[in-house]
């Protein structure tokens, strides 16, 4: 298959990354879509976790926000806010987190607050922290997916609102965060994954068609490439067709 875009194969990839039976807590957005894809196609057993309080939320079309009432209604329990975070996701029984940034940067610590400036006066005021932070700190692993580009993956991020891995190792055991951090960022381009020994993001797999030479002009940093550089298999005509009945179902809601 060669008729499918970028997002398609970020978001395919992304949904690859959920194994069935797992527990994931699920963010609005491009994270949501691969979420409910993955459920839909290799992964019917996955239990999808909303910050609402929707634990096991089965929706048979994207929801448009955290709070959309399809969450609710096809939900196996409906928890308060502070349950789902105090007994949940707090003492790490949730496998993977599912996040978008704003800003990313060498160490997986995401940015969705302020963008130039400062706190008080800054250049764009963004949605802000919402769960993420307590995502980010607790689950046992951490999936991001979000475009790849300069204004997105800088040296150094404005604002710090979900620690990844701080400044470098050791960071997150200093800060007492008990999850395991962003071990896979996944973007338009290809797979970057934490390094065990520097926890530096370093690309590891290659969509379909990408060069190296295109995921380093993309990035704000010096990239770091692994030795051993894998291409990913492109979308099959099954998770596409799934994928696009999908985005059609969120238009429709619209």
């Amino acid at each position: 298959m060669t008729d499918y875009t970028a997002d398609e194969m970020m978001t395919v990839a992304a949904a690859r990354q959920l194994r069935d039976g797992t527990a994931c807590f699920v963010g609005i957005g491009l994270p949501s879509t691969a979420a409910n894809l993955a459920r839909a196609t290799h992964a019917p057993n996955l239990v999808l976790i909303y910050e609402s309080g929707c634990l096991g939320a089965k929706p048979d079309r994207l929801p448009l926000s955290i709070g959309d009432g399809v969450l609710a209604d096809t939900a196996d329990a409906v928890v308060s806010v502070p349950e789902v975070f105090n007994y949940w996701l707090q003492p790490g029984r949730i496998d993977v987190g599912f996040l978008g940034a704003a800003q990313l940067d060498r160490y997986g610590n995401i940015n969705t607050t302020v963008i130039g400036g400062d706190y008080t006066d800054p250049k764009v005021r963004l949605p802000g922290a919402g769960g993420a932070p307590e995502i980010a700190a607790s689950c046992r692993e951490v999936v991001v997916v979000v475009r790849q580009g300069l204004r997105t993956f800088t040296e150094r991020v404005d604002f710090v609102t979900s620690v990844g891995f701080g400044a470098g190792p050791g960071d997150r055991e200093r800060l007492g965060l008990r999850g395991g951090g962003p071990r896979t960022v996944i973007t338009d381009l290809g797979v970057l994954e934490a390094d065990p020994a520097t926890c530096e993001l370093t690309l590891t797999r290659l969509h379909p068609g990408v060069t190296v030479e295109q995921a380093r002009a993309a990035t704000g940093w010096p990239l770091a490439v692994a030795d051993e550089l894998a291409t990913g298999e492109p979308p099959t005509a099954d998770e596409l067709a799934v994928l696009r009945a999908l985005e059609a179902t969120k238009k429709a809601a619209a």
